[in-house]
């Protein structure tokens, strides 16, 4: 259990610390952090629309951080909220496997590898987003296959990605709130932002309470 604390507090550290004091460094540093939480965003996007019958055209990422998803047809309210959702969904996912699951910690990174290849050419849309998605899963590979630092990795791409959607609500889904106020009229979009922001917490805290529910966690 300390050891699961240690490493929780020290990641956590680290991204605030690089967040919050690291000026632009830092911000070079977190920079890939960036725009794999933007991969995350439009990936649960994605996932949205197939998981409900619709098919994508593309995937982009910016490299200014920002991005966007191209589907047809699907449950419309369930792509939209996909993004935000889905990828806390998705972080909180890689922070629990890292966190609690060692033997799917390989599994976990090689799969994340493919999911990124398999967007890199079959959403295609750029060039530079193709590029980073293909940088980032021989980075993510090569961890798996030749490191011990899966577990490390994944907890800090899980929290770090977690944090993010936290911190970033109040600007960060406002073109998902928009479309999804204009889909869902039966309330504004300020009242569905703090609506995904409760949701988003609460499954960042049921996370936390599983993570630490037993004790003999290495």
């Amino acid at each position: 259990m300390k050891n699961v604390i240690g490493r929780v507090l020290l990641i956590l550290g680290l991204y605030l610390g690089l967040k919050y004091f690291g000026g632009s460094i830092g911000a070079k540093i977190l920079y890939p952090v960036t725009l794999l939480v933007t991969f995350l965003h439009e990936f649960g996007h994605a996932l949205g629309a197939v998981l409900t019958g619709g098919s994508v055209d593309q995937v982009q990422i910016n490299a200014d951080g920002s991005g966007y998803t191209v589907s047809r047809g699907g449950v419309r309210p369930i792509i939209i909220m996909g993004g935000y959702i889905g990828s806390a969904i998705l972080g909180n996912l890689l922070f629990y496997i890292g966190t609690k699951s060692q033997k799917l910690i390989k599994p976990m990174l090689y799969l994340l590898s493919a999911a990124m290849v398999f967007t890199a050419f079959f959403w295609f849309n750029s060039m530079f987003t193709t590029s980073i998605l293909i940088l980032f899963a021989l980075v993510l590979g090569f961890i798996g296959l030749k490191t011990k630092f899966g577990r490390e990795v994944l907890m800090f791409i899980g929290l770090a990605s977690i944090i993010y959607i936290i911190q970033d609500f109040n600007v960060g889904p406002s073109s998902d709130l928009a479309a999804y106020a204009e889909t869902m009229v039966i309330l504004p979009a300020t009242v569905w932002k703090y609506i995904w922001l409760g949701i988003v917490v609460l499954l960042f805290v049921f996370n936390i309470r599983a993570i630490f529910r037993t004790s003999g966690t290495a």
